[in-house]
């Protein structure tokens, strides 16, 4: 079976699963190449668009613009060639990642920088979580907390969007929920995506922060590709295709016309 990837959350990242990704990390000129790099991914597997079977493309949460062009794209094949089409969020993969980088799976742990491997202490008796975010601009993150206690990825805080410093007081507060229904366990709290770094000031506030990388799953090359795409094939209820923004519009409804003296309000429609 052959399974595109394409995700626009950061930068774009094109791949189909069993090879290296073709990755832009230049925001101004990744989506123009986007069909440029699908065509040489195709091209590295030996296949067409035509051959593909699956599409996987990621959901976000990311901006606007960059984010619906990957999901337009991959739409747009998917009608083309028949391929079934999923979804997949961003975040989910990087818990993913940090678990079996924590598990010393050999695919995800000679991939990463040897200091970032370091920080990851794998023999800690401590319950790990994953702080998993995305640069969302305006000096605000897309963020999910993870657990692993029961293997894949388990949701402790959905995915939204807020200033670090709030997102730290909110970790430290469903800790302490966890901690009231599981007395005497130990968390300690690894951040993993692209802007974690720029905040690490923030993270000093959490509860026993651990690792620190600024970098997801899609950055771990052709095993990164294949974790995404697990991902979104070995769900019981799909994703659906759909941005997640998360942020609410710029644009507002503009307040009604003034009154002209006693007359009634003008309407927009109004001959």
């Amino acid at each position: 079976m052959h399974t595109l990837v394409i995700d626009t959350a950061y930068g774009s990242t094109v791949g189909i699963v069993g090879h290296e990704p073709i990755q832009e990390q230049n925001s101004r000129t990744h989506v123009e190449r986007l069909q440029v790099d699908i065509a040489a991914a195709c091209a590295q597997a030996g296949i067409t668009p035509q051959d593909l079977d699956r599409i996987v493309v990621g959901t976000g949460p990311a901006p606007f613009t960059g984010l619906r062009a990957g999901i337009v794209t991959a739409r747009a094949i998917a009608f083309a060639t028949g391929a079934e089409l999923l979804g997949q969020d961003d975040l989910e993969p990087c818990a993913a990642a940090m678990d079996a980088a924590r598990r010393h799976n050999p695919r995800i742990t000679t991939l990463l920088p040897a200091q970032a491997m370091a920080a990851i202490d794998t023999t800690a008796t401590c319950t790990p979580l994953t702080l998993a975010v995305n640069d969302a601009r305006r000096k605000q993150l897309y963020f999910a907390l993870y657990s692993h206690t029961s293997g894949a990825p388990t949701t402790v805080i959905p995915m939204d969007i807020d200033y670090p410093e709030h997102i730290a007081i909110r970790v430290n507060h469903a800790i302490r929920d966890l901690q009231q229904h599981h007395p005497g366990t130990q968390y300690t709290i690894d951040i993993m995506g692209h802007g974690a770094h720029t905040y690490t000031q923030h993270w000093a506030a959490l509860h026993n922060p651990g690792a620190i990388l600024d970098l997801t799953a899609l950055d771990l090359g052709a095993t990164g590709l294949a974790l995404f795409a697990h991902l979104a094939e070995n769900r019981t209820t799909a994703q659906p295709v759909e941005p997640l923004y998360l942020r609410r519009p710029d644009v507002s409804v503009p307040n009604p016309l003034k009154h002209v003296l006693n007359h009634a309000p003008a309407t927009k429609d109004a001959a």
